[in-house]
């Protein structure tokens, strides 16, 4: 039976709760680090129920396909104001590039308990923070066609922020639809897929409600940037109880990004002004969650339109 106990009281109690049902059902195996689970292989047949639905979903849009990994070049991410407006989340990687002698030094700290990832140093790759970031350089210093593009992305993203709640990993899968054109291109773009992301989840039967949201902005100058992204009304969330019915959680996104990328990164129009984006991203472990949660830990209990629409048969 779907559980629903989740605790508007403590918010923490109810998140560890349905942690532990995950876990002792196997759909998520601990990997001793909070946030950062194995998914079994139920857990991965709802999220290729999932994926197969939003490709359904944006077949109209006849889009690009592109897949990255969940690396990308700091250079890159070095033309990004990401470090100013989330320094909390970021992740970057490291790697040993020393001698023998240094080799020694490493082994020593190593073996003796001290920090050893002193002796690393910064590669020239970044762990992503979102699905759409590696696109625009690969865009960088083009010229759209009249119609835009739209490009069908997804990879893992990182985020470091360690929490019980299963559905704030610090690893997981973002699948977008990005819209690169005009101004009026992208915010069709987002105002149309609010629509159909919204109609994909409740097609699920999830109790999903639309609302204007903000990104995590860091710090005091964050405040301010919170309120103008609300004032303009370029974030909606589509969300669903997972574990607080009071505190929903994301688990569709719909951006519009304004011509920040395009001037970032040198993409143009057909008029020569910089290129307006604007995205939808599905969190697809969230939603399989969304899924357990509602609809209980057996898919193969859950109402048979459901487990139509996910092929689970």
């Amino acid at each position: 039976m779907p559980d629903h106990s989740a605790s508007p009281e403590n918010p923490q109690e109810a998140q560890r709760a349905f942690q532990e049902q995950l876990f002792r059902a196997g759909l998520l195996i601990p990997l001793q680090v909070r946030g950062l689970y194995a998914r079994s292989g139920t857990f991965e047949r709802i999220v290729q129920g999932i994926e197969a639905l939003v490709d359904r979903a944006g077949d109209w849009q006849q889009a690009e396909v592109m897949r990255f990994p969940p690396l990308f070049a700091r250079t890159h991410y070095e033309r990004l104001d990401h470090i100013a407006n989330f320094p909390d989340l970021l992740g970057s990687v490291h790697a040993f590039a020393g001698d023998e002698r240094a080799h020694r030094a490493m082994l020593a700290d190593f073996e003796g308990g001290q920090d050893w990832t002193a002796h690393l140093h910064a590669c020239d790759c970044m762990l992503v923070p979102a699905a759409c970031y590696p696109l625009y350089p690969t865009a960088a210093g083009s010229t759209l066609p009249a119609q835009g593009r739209i490009v069908d992305l997804e990879t893992f993203v990182f985020r470091h922020e360690p929490s019980d709640d299963p559905a704030r990993m610090q690893m997981f899968r973002q699948r977008e639809y990005v819209r690169l054109g005009s101004a009026e291109q992208a915010l069709e773009h987002r105002d149309r897929w609010l629509d159909l992301g919204q109609a994909l989840l409740e097609s699920l039967h999830l109790p999903v409600a639309r609302v204007l949201a903000n990104d995590p902005f860091f710090g005091r100058g964050g405040k301010v940037m919170k309120a103008t992204q609300r004032e303009q009304e370029l974030k909606y969330e589509l969300v669903v109880p997972i574990c607080s019915e009071q505190h929903p959680t994301a688990v569709t996104s719909c951006n519009c990004h304004l011509d920040h990328f395009g001037q970032l990164f040198d993409i143009h129009g057909v008029g020569g002004e910089p290129a307006h984006t604007s995205c939808v991203g599905f969190g697809v472990e969230r939603i399989t969650l969304a899924l357990l949660k509602t609809h209980g830990l057996d898919p193969w209990a859950w109402p048979a339109p459901v487990r139509e629409r996910l092929g689970l048969r």
